[in-house]
């Protein structure tokens, strides 16, 4: 009897896990707020992974852009970057892994950057990169 109990516990264990595990929300809950116009990452598969991202934001509303740069990939000691832009920004921008990361005329068009460090500490900052 105790047998079926336990089975039974951990059936539902299972289910629970199973199904937590397939509703986390992904990055559809920012459809509509943003287009990506640049991306780099470097080849890099050994050391230290580099990812900067480009958004236009189509959403002027500045609380979701670090709810989405937390829902980016970031590798262990590697380090994430995503330049938020105003909608004024066209075609796609060329980006390098080195800063700055995109040409400095771009400054006045950036609304927000985020960046995730090498220890995954999250660092967000609003307006004009200085």
């Amino acid at each position: 009897m105790i047998f079926l109990i336990l089975a039974a516990g951990l059936v539902v264990l299972i289910a629970y896990i199973f199904m937590e595990s397939f509703s986390q929300p992904g990055l559809e809950r920012f459809e509509g707020k943003y287009e990506q116009i640049g991306f780099f990452r470097n080849e890099n598969n050994t050391g230290p992974v580099i990812r900067v991202y480009a958004v236009r934001c189509l959403d002027s509303k500045e609380d979701w852009m670090e709810d989405f740069g937390n829902a980016q990939p970031h590798t262990k000691y590697g380090r994430t970057l995503v330049f938020f832009f105003s909608e004024d920004v066209k075609g796609p921008i060329d980006l390098n892994p080195k800063e700055p990361f995109f040409d400095a005329e771009l400054n006045a068009s950036l609304l927000g950057s985020y960046e995730k460090t090498p220890m995954g500490e999250v660092r967000f900052t609003k307006g004009v990169k200085q």
